[in-house]
């Protein structure tokens, strides 16, 4: 691939309107970045995610900045092609919007990141349009949002019952009015989804959503199969990494143990 397949925010704008699906993975470290990005996946965030399967937290919010930063500095020096969102962690952008400036330029100034992904609708409005407006791409997320877990008090759909419903199709308009570029729907109804997508004119991408968003997001160790603390309704695996790889360590192990490893021409 060249650079002149590098996918940029507009071009992401631009797939909704060709009706091109968006491929989306998450990834925290250099290798695994390096493999989406050969497979051609087009977004690659950089999710808060990692406090879960990276660093075995039980959510996503004791993430810090630094961690994040991290995360985002080794992904982006696997990618040539895809774009590069990083999620901004809890208590990063809420207490003032110059927090949020400073540190979404992190992202980008220090990270290598080309955007940031926010939790939330109306009340952060404000923020992001203030982001966009000094030249920092943000992605919205809606429904489900994590780092809001402990006021829903569980990891529950959204949206199912009409008030809720109402206030995610208003926020989805807030946010792409505040300048979003894109709004991840976090385990939404379909039909709601569907309704979401229809009404605005940036792209949708679902995670447990359903079909009818213009791409779809999951986390790479669980379609991975690497992931076996749970397993989400809306995840589907395409392999079962964590069986091979505790068979490969137990065939290590078994030929060290009985000294059938190294042989005569693995030694010099």
């Amino acid at each position: 691939m060249t650079n002149l397949d590098k996918i940029t925010v507009p071009k992401i704008i631009g797939k909704k309107q060709k009706s091109e699906k968006i491929v989306c993975l998450t990834a925290y470290d250099w290798l695994l970045a390096r493999l989406l990005d050969q497979a051609g996946v087009d977004v690659i965030l950089v999710g808060d995610s990692a406090g879960m399967v990276f660093h075995g937290y039980k959510t996503t919010l004791p993430v810090t900045l630094d961690q994040m930063l991290d995360h985002t500095r080794a992904v982006a020096r696997g990618v040539s092609r895809a774009l590069i969102v990083s999620d901004m962690p809890f208590l990063s952008y809420q207490a003032s919007t110059e927090q949020a400036i400073q540190n979404a330029g992190l992202f980008l100034k220090e990270g290598n990141a080309e955007a940031v992904k926010l939790e939330g609708g109306e009340p952060i409005a404000e923020t992001i349009h203030r982001l966009v407006s000094v030249g920092i791409p943000v992605m919205g997320h809606l429904g489900l949002t994590p780092q809001s877990i402990q006021k829903f008090g569980g990891y529950r759909i959204r949206g199912k019952s009409s008030s809720e419903s109402e206030e995610l199709i208003k926020d989805a308009r807030i946010l792409e009015e505040a300048g979003v570029f894109a709004i991840v729907l976090e385990k939404a109804p379909a039909d709601l989804a569907k309704k979401i997508t229809e009404s605005i004119s940036i792209p949708t991408i679902g995670i447990g959503a359903g079909p009818h968003c213009d791409g779809q997001i999951l986390v790479t160790q669980d379609i991975l199969g690497m992931f076996e603390d749970f397993r989400p309704k809306f995840v589907r695996r395409y392999a079962n990494l964590a069986e091979t790889i505790r068979d490969a360590v137990t065939a290590f192990a078994d030929d060290v143990r009985s000294n059938q490893y190294p042989s005569k021409d693995e030694s010099f």
